[in-house]
């Protein structure tokens, strides 16, 4: 990438090189058609000058382009008073490039920046034509068409230009922050599950040890086993992430196809889930998938997988924090009822729900968790809702779309 990118910087010199290069020699030869030596020279100068403010960094401009477009006015202003002249052309190039000076003004610098640079270069572009040998009728048009039509048009140009550089800022910005709280939901989903787990084993082992009870050396070695096996998952689980990280530094965002989920590692499906609710249930409470058999072979769209997924992990791993007293947790998947082309996904569990955090409303210490999940399930055209349960427990309902084409629709409607 690295070789790509400094072949890529040197072809884009080489051009600007060759461009700057042949526009030089056309000024030294529009130089060349002055009567005089001095005046050839002069001009020359005054064409090089003007070619150069449109290369000059920001920082530099203003004072380089009204410095050039100055000089070009006294140049100007010196050679009307001469008798002998240039017979045919006053320097077209050095008028190209004094229009230009005048868009870039508009174009990059502050509007109180700009008023000199635009002035003075737009001056200059004006009276420049007054170098050629014989005045005429010709000669005032021209100067009239310069300044009620080809001036204000560079002019607008330069505005043009701004608001396009000023929408492609925000979107850029807009782009950056969606894929910041991607990375935070993400972060969350990924790393929060796993060291979730991480303590509440740990507080078992601890609340074993406190109470006086003795274990074998087979229990305690399983105990630091599943302690372990949670760590280094976590530890994959943030690797992933900083490759991913890594990777958006190389690729734009906005190349990734609709739907294309981008978290750190991919999902082989609705089946993954039986091992994720196993893992749950080695640390916690009994949690039982109830898959339809419909979907368990039934491919998704890719963005629609993900965010079941994200769904159930992240509704185990508050059950894990914040529920108490729960016996059994129930994860069902399948078609809604009555409407066939929708997925309803329902995570319940039996404790005391009041322990758990509504939805988009992270209580202390519960984080950003539910956030993140109403966000992701809100780009898939799907809702979701949380809350207490008849009869006692907490819920988690997410109602999302089987229809591919209406999913990556929506999804590329949300990026646009």
């Amino acid at each position: 990438m690295i070789s790509q990118f400094r072949s890529r910087f040197r072809f884009r010199h080489l051009r600007r090189g060759l461009v700057g290069g042949a526009l030089v020699v056309l000024v030294v030869l529009e130089g060349l058609n002055a009567p005089h030596p001095p005046m050839a020279a002069a001009t020359m100068v005054s064409g090089v000058l003007c070619l150069a403010a449109l290369a000059v960094p920001e920082r530099l401009f203003a004072r380089c382009a009204t410095g050039a477009a100055a000089l070009s006015c006294v140049l100007t202003v010196t050679e009307a008073q001469l008798s002998e002249r240039p017979p045919n052309t006053p320097g077209m190039v050095e008028l190209g490039a004094l229009l230009l000076l005048s868009t870039r003004a508009v174009r990059r610098c502050p509007p109180l920046r700009a008023a000199g640079p635009v002035a003075a270069s737009s001056l200059a572009a004006v009276v420049l034509p007054l170098r050629i040998e014989q005045w005429d009728d010709y000669l005032k048009n021209l100067i009239a068409v310069i300044a009620v039509c080809v001036v204000p048009f560079m002019v607008v140009v330069g505005l043009c230009l701004r608001l396009y550089d000023t929408l492609r800022e925000r979107e850029r910005e807009a782009i950056r922050q969606a894929q910041r709280l991607e990375h935070a939901r993400e972060l969350h989903d990924f790393v929060a599950h796993h060291v979730t787990a991480i303590v509440a084993q740990t507080k078992a082992a601890r609340f074993t040890a406190a109470a006086g009870h003795t274990q074998s050396p087979e229990d305690l070695d399983r105990m630091l086993a599943q302690i372990e096996r949670a760590g280094s998952q976590a530890l994959g689980s943030m690797r992933a992430m900083v490759t991913s990280l890594r990777d958006h530094a190389t690729a734009s965002a906005t190349t990734r196809p609709a739907g294309d989920p981008a978290g750190p590692r991919g999902l082989g499906g609705l089946r993954d889930l039986r091992a994720l609710t196993e893992e749950f249930s080695e640390v916690g409470p009994a949690a039982e998938l109830i898959l339809a058999p419909e979907l368990a072979d039934r491919p998704l769209p890719p963005g629609i997988a993900t965010t079941v997924h994200r769904v159930v992990q992240e509704s185990l791993t508050n059950v894990r924090k914040h529920a108490t007293g729960v016996g059994r947790v129930e994860v069902r998947i399948g078609a809604r009822p009555g409407d066939p082309e929708r997925l309803e996904v329902s995570v319940v569990d039996d404790g005391q729900g009041g322990a758990s955090p509504a939805a988009g409303r992270p209580v202390e210490g519960s984080g950003y968790g539910l956030v993140g999940l109403a966000e992701r399930v809100e780009e898939v055209n799907g809702h979701i809702t949380s809350g207490p349960r008849d009869g006692g427990g907490w819920q988690v309902r997410a109602v999302l779309p089987l229809d591919k084409a209406a999913t990556e629709e929506t999804i590329a409607c949300d990026h646009a």
